[in-house]
């Protein structure tokens, strides 16, 4: 398997990728509250892949997984109790971390993790962000088994109905 960034010719593809995930997680537990063909769906692929922030793990011709890798918290990070104040631009966030459901339990999260870790130090930054919805139980633990810390539940400022607030963690170096 193997990391890297997603392509225009791949929008379609990843666009279903993260549909047949969501349409996975609404017959199981959806616990990131994603929605079927609304988030994450084509459109948002387009955008990232255009922003050249969508990757991909692929294992052999298949898409194992997809994240999005960038500098925007597409919120109002600053409402966050961080431990360290870092200006925008001074730390990567880590979005729309999906995995096919016959590769969760394998230890690709933590994979994913340390690639964006190494990605965000390579470039420079002094740390790696993310926003969780709060009952998001698998992804508070892969977070805090890779070294995260919880800075507390805030408002964004997403305007997203039933998700009022976000958990945020942070890693630090």
């Amino acid at each position: 398997m193997f990391i890297r960034k997603s392509r225009e010719d791949e929008i379609t593809a990843v666009g279903a990728f993260y549909d047949d995930v969501v349409f996975w997680l609404d017959h199981h537990v959806n616990y990131p509250k994603w929605m079927y063909k609304i988030y994450p769906s084509e459109p948002f692929v387009r955008e990232m892949t255009t922003a050249r922030t969508q990757y991909l793990c692929i294992d052999g011709r298949r898409i194992a997984a997809a994240f999005v890798l960038n500098d925007d918290p597409r919120g109002d990070y600053q409402k966050g109790a961080w431990s360290r104040e870092l200006s925008d631009g001074s730390y990567l966030v880590l979005h729309a971390l999906a995995i096919a459901p016959e590769y969760q339990r394998r230890g690709l999260g933590s994979e994913i993790v340390r690639f964006c870790v190494d990605k965000a130090k390579t470039l420079g930054r002094r740390a790696l962000r993310v926003d969780i919805v709060p009952d998001n139980w698998p992804a508070k633990k892969l977070y805090e088994k890779n070294g995260f810390v919880y800075v507390g539940d805030f408002d964004l400022g997403r305007g997203i109905e039933n998700i009022p607030v976000f958990s945020l963690y942070e890693l630090n170096w």
